[in-house]
């Protein structure tokens, strides 16, 4: 009995069977546990070759019933590769996030947690939690009136990028057709934000950019546009932009906005230069109406303070003379109350010397013995010619 014992012990303890010299298979060698002969080191030879797959996981799954008491070989198996493919499972939890990259965690769905800081990193395998990496400090850039160029592997560019009329072209505020076409650059500031406040994420940031533009290039007129205003038109739709993002908690940050073209669409150029030489010609107009503005309003002016000035003369000197008119006839009535006939002999004397000083007069005698007309020395006539 003890003797049976032992060989039912060492055939238990060799899972792949009792291979031993002289034994029943009648070969006389010894087979290594992968079913190769021993002598040839031949895996996979001719006669005498292997068994197939299935036979092999056949024989090691006896030889573990064999070793291990009772029934328990298959499950004791079953848990190990439950356990390796337990501990593979909880292994794929691993991550690493690179320099500017965040890490954002999402638990069953939900946003749980954003890693911020570059290394080595742990969250529960799938289905319980999900990573996705953002690049937050890439650089990202994107056209508006233009397509984006096509280039090959090597970075040359292939096909450059064609006019979109349907983004490019923009009404002013004096009613002119631009052709404006504009670069934005950004950067991600919340990746969690980024993932999870917008849907499509490049076409919100595209429309809110062309929302703005239109907006500033609906409220400035045109000449500044294509001219020396366009850094100071690219800042305000820069604010625009980003405080639009803001509000809608984007999580993304506008680094620049870059105006790379402006000028008159092709199709009203010739319009465009009708109205430039009128707007020209209405110019020099203005120009030379100011000139002969600021030529005769200081000669009238000069005119209207020496008639002024004269009108001042005159009115002093009509008061005066009234004056000195009502003073004389003040003092020739006192005197004519002192005297009268006097007086009234005086007045009508100075009267008649006014009327009678300028007219030509003919002295004439009445009476008898008188010759009429009296011969006299006409001394104006005499000092008239003197002179």
């Amino acid at each position: 009995m003890s003797d049976d014992n032992e060989k039912d012990r060492k055939k238990r303890k060799n899972p792949w069977g009792d291979h031993s010299e002289g034994s029943k298979s009648g070969k006389g060698k010894r087979q290594s546990p992968w079913g190769s002969n021993g002598g040839g080191g031949n895996r996979g030879g001719g006669g005498g070759g292997p068994n197939d797959l299935d036979d092999l996981l056949k024989n090691a799954q006896d030889g573990l019933r064999d070793v291990l008491p009772g029934n328990m070989g298959g499950g004791l198996a079953l848990g190990l590769i439950i356990l390796v493919a337990l501990l593979l499972w909880l292994a794929s939890g691993f991550y690493i996030v690179n320099p500017g990259e965040h890490g954002v965690i999402q638990r069953f769905g939900a946003w749980s947690r954003t890693q911020v800081d570059e290394g080595l990193g742990y969250h529960f395998p799938a289905p319980i939690e999900e990573m996705t990496k953002v690049e937050v400090t890439k650089q990202q850039s994107m056209n508006i009136g233009l397509s984006e160029a096509v280039t090959n592997r090597r970075g040359s560019v292939v096909s450059p990028g064609r006019r979109l009329d349907d983004e490019s072209l923009m009404l002013t505020a004096d009613r002119n057709i631009i052709e404006l076409n504009m670069t934005i650059q950004w950067d991600i500031k919340s990746a969690e934000d980024y993932l999870f406040q917008i849907q499509d994420q490049e076409n919100t940031i595209k429309k809110v950019a062309e929302s703005a533009i239109r907006e500033v290039v609906g409220q400035t007129e045109m000449f500044p546009i294509i001219t020396t205003g366009r850094a100071r038109i690219a800042s305000k739709v820069k604010d625009i932009i980003q405080k639009n993002l803001d509000e809608y908690n984007s999580g993304v940050n506008i680094k620049q906005v870059l105006i790379d073209k402006a000028e008159v669409h092709p199709d009203v150029q010739q319009a465009f230069q009708d109205v430039q030489s009128a707007y020209q010609i209405a110019e020099e107009t203005q120009n030379l109406a100011q000139a002969d503005r600021e030529k005769i309003i200081p000669t009238a002016r000069g005119n209207a303070t020496q008639i002024r000035q004269e009108a001042e003369a005159y009115k002093q000197s009509k008061i005066a003379q009234a004056t000195g008119d009502a003073e004389r006839f003040r003092l020739t009535y006192q005197a004519y109350l002192g005297g009268k006939d006097v007086t009234k002999e005086r007045i009508y004397i100075e009267t008649m010397e006014q009327v009678l000083g300028n007219a030509q007069k003919i002295i004439m005698e009445s009476g008898e013995g008188q010759q009429g007309v009296v011969p006299y020395l006409p001394l104006d006539t005499l000092k008239a010619k003197d002179k």
